[in-house]
């Protein structure tokens, strides 16, 4: 529904959709209009993984887990007229002689990123706010495609531009080393998302810069460590977070940078120093969350356990609203600072300090341009999509995301003032 009008007036045989949180509400009405006509529903997903029975009562059958292999063995069962209410994921799960995808049902000129791609499932971390344990269970949680038949399905896309939408592109080394070195000379310009550590960790990055990685989605999420052991991220405990920001501009790799509010060990100043850090060390774009205590999390059973949880109204479960009470503020003033670090992070002159971090006057300039159009002209982007143009924009997406070459940083954008003796993730022992 983000990108075609859905009409509800058809009489399919069968409903197949994945739910999570935000969608939840208005997918069980979808299943329940579905199924009143006759159609069978199929629901699957992580909300549905999460609250099997609260989905259940919406649907004929449910998927738990990937459905990789499960899915196959319904339809065949739903051909015999003998499908199961209940499909569970279990072990040996591969992604082995998956076909590949049907890109030619998708509508590419309604995407501005039509090439999105996954070539693994999962993490092989655990941290206690992310569903992924409570979604891979009963099996492996991190698994890998061939790296030949990754290379493949890259090779069929059309394009320059990719988007890798895994959890954690380097989280299998020798996949990533293969699938990088094997990248090398198609050109490709392409964005995804890795940790900390993985970043720190050999000559991995350098290798995927080599082929083609122009951003990345890098997961900070606190500068406090006290806030990292509780959620059990230990990928990023004693991690030089500036070492992380110079390495990938070094290499001309732009950083989305994720941080998430309203941690046990956060404050009313936790969103300035955030801003701060990230302005100082010339994070080009910014994603900032509300912690939100997803259900089937661990995050999730320990506040029930102390019952903190204030909602469960799964509207409001969008990292954007205090669905719980904070323990060092209210929760007003975590949602008002959670707004005031956007509007500060992406102010003209955030963006400005921002691009002057960089070591050269083109990685400046593509870090400016960059950042003013992900956040400054999102009217201007939505009419573009509405009036169906975005193919049109493909070739500037390209030229900002063109390769800056060892354009290193500015040394006293290292440590922005104020932060020099407050204990932080990135400080080493």
């Amino acid at each position: 529904e983000h990108v075609d009008r859905l009409t509800t007036d058809d009489t399919p045989d069968l409903v197949v959709i994945q739910v999570y949180i935000t969608n939840a509400y208005r997918a069980y009405r979808l299943a329940d209009l579905y199924r009143a006509r006759g159609a069978f529903v199929a629901l699957g997903g992580l909300h549905v993984t999460s609250l099997p029975q609260e989905a259940a009562a919406h649907a004929d059958a449910i998927f738990l887990g990937p459905g990789d292999q499960t899915f196959p063995r319904f339809l065949a069962d739903l051909r015999a007229d003998r499908a199961r209410p209940v499909y569970r994921a279990a072990d040996g799960r591969t992604l082995e002689r998956i076909p590949p995808v049907r890109r030619d049902l998708i509508r590419r000129t309604r995407y501005l990123v039509p090439n999105s791609i996954v070539v693994s499932r999962g993490c092989p971390q655990h941290c206690d706010f992310c569903y992924k344990d409570a979604f891979f269970a009963g099996g492996r949680s991190f698994y890998t495609q061939r790296v030949d038949e990754a290379l493949a399905e890259i090779a069929r896309l059309p394009g320059r531009h990719l988007y890798f939408l895994d959890d954690h592109l380097l989280g299998d080394p020798r996949f990533a080393r293969a699938l990088f070195d094997g990248m090398r000379g198609m050109r490709r310009l392409f964005q995804g998302a890795a940790t900390v550590d993985s970043i720190l960790r050999g000559d991995l990055i350098e290798r995927a810069a080599d082929a083609g990685l122009r951003s990345l989605f890098v997961g900070f999420e606190t500068l406090t460590p006290g806030n990292l052991r509780r959620s059990g991220k230990r990928q990023n405990l004693n991690r030089d977070y500036a070492a992380v920001t110079r390495r990938l501009h070094d290499l001309g790799v732009m950083i989305n940078g994720s941080f998430v509010f309203g941690m046990d060990d956060d404050g009313p100043d936790v969103f300035a120093r955030t801003v701060e850090w990230a302005v100082a060390q010339g994070i080009t774009t910014a994603t900032f969350h509300i912690q939100t205590p997803y259900p089937g999390t661990g995050l999730h059973a320990r506040m029930e356990r102390e019952r903190r949880i204030t909602t469960r109204n799964w509207d409001l479960y969008d990292t954007r609203h205090a669905v719980y009470r904070p323990a060092g503020m209210s929760a007003r003033e975590l949602e008002e600072g959670y707004e005031q670090a956007y509007r500060e992070f992406y102010t003209w002159s955030s963006i400005a300090r921002a691009s002057r971090a960089h070591g050269t006057v083109k990685h400046q300039a593509k870090h400016f341009f960059y950042a003013a159009g992900w956040k400054k002209f999102e009217r201007a982007w939505d009419l573009v999509i509405r009036a169906r143009q975005l193919p049109m924009v493909t070739p500037l997406l390209e030229g900002v995301l063109s390769k800056v070459t060892r354009c290193g940083t500015r040394a006293e954008a290292a440590v922005p003032p104020g932060l020099e003796t407050r204990p932080t993730a990135f400080e080493t022992r």
